[in-house]
């Protein structure tokens, strides 16, 4: 019996393999980046008068989904440069705003079917003694999805590997009691041009007892206060949060100096029904671009 015998891999098939499973590590990632669980709403709210809620799970896609949930907590933070960022923190909690001890989630554990739909119930169960206002923690929903084999070369021939892809959301969930008060402070704004845009930095402090939920409205004037721009946004101020806007400098725009009109105010959100918004402050503001 002649026996054949397969060649080592080469250099050149290496480099074909770590192509191929370049390419495939790429399609799976493609096929399941939009492949987890749909969450709403987006922020629950809970109260002394309504300490229980709801959030639905839903399963977009064809195949059955493993979800877990658990509770984090979790702030918008800023750098110098107006960069704002959510860092989930699992234990170690020392914020007295903190509600992530005392809320719960029933189911934590479930299978939702394809193009199913789970309702997941929330039960707050705050200390005694709480001093007014609102507390913080975020719902972290993970789902599992299915094992996907990939093709890895070896000196002895080709075997497979498991890829676990895991998908994971985090929404907010805010218990308020007692007497609510929603107000910010501007500490200092500035205005900055660069080659095509004009670059706004504020910087606000929370006053209030609660988050305040507001939208930010920036307008660029000219020396004529004509509006050249605008852009307005969603903001949410915890403690202290700096935010940066841009801009865009057309090039035809009016005669300088500039400058820059911030408005501020709790009006205007349409991610949360209005009657979970804490009315606050109006803050109006300009800056000259330096």
């Amino acid at each position: 019996m002649n026996m054949t015998k397969t060649p080592p891999p080469t250099d050149d098939n290496r480099s074909r393999w770590g192509f191929l499973l370049l390419i495939v590590l790429f399609l799976v990632y493609a096929t399941n980046a939009t492949a987890g669980v749909l969450v709403a709403p987006t922020v629950v709210f809970l109260s002394d008068q309504n300490r229980t809620g709801r959030m639905d799970v839903q399963n977009p896609t064809n195949a059955p989904k493993e979800v877990t949930i658990h509770f984090s907590y979790g702030l918008p933070i800023s750098d110098s440069l107006g960069n704002v960022r959510v860092t989930l923190q699992d234990s170690g909690v020392t914020d007295t705003r903190s509600a992530v001890d005392w809320i719960k989630a029933f189911p934590r554990r479930l299978v939702i079917p394809p193009n199913g739909t789970q309702v997941v119930r929330l039960v707050a169960n705050p200390p005694k003694g709480l001093a007014d206002g609102e507390y913080w923690a975020r719902i972290v929903v993970r789902s599992q999805e299915g094992e996907t084999s990939l093709p890895v070369p070896s000196a002895e021939g080709t075997i497979s590997t498991k890829l676990n892809m895991i998908m994971q959301t985090a929404i907010m969930v805010k218990y308020r009691t007692g007497a609510l008060v929603s107000k910010i402070e501007l500490n200092k704004a500035e205005a900055r041009q660069t080659d095509s845009n004009i670059t706004v930095l504020a910087d606000f402090t929370n006053k209030g007892n609660v988050s305040y939920m507001g939208m930010i409205t920036c307008r660029l004037l000219d020396a004529d206060k004509k509006e050249i721009t605008r852009q307005t946004t969603e903001l949410a101020v915890y403690r202290d949060l700096k935010r940066r806007i841009d801009l865009p400098l057309p090039a035809t725009a009016g005669k300088t100096p500039y400058q820059v009109e911030l408005s501020v105010s709790t009006e205007g959100r349409s991610d949360i029904a209005p009657e979970n918004i804490i009315t606050g402050n109006k803050i109006l503001y300009t800056a000259a671009v330096e």
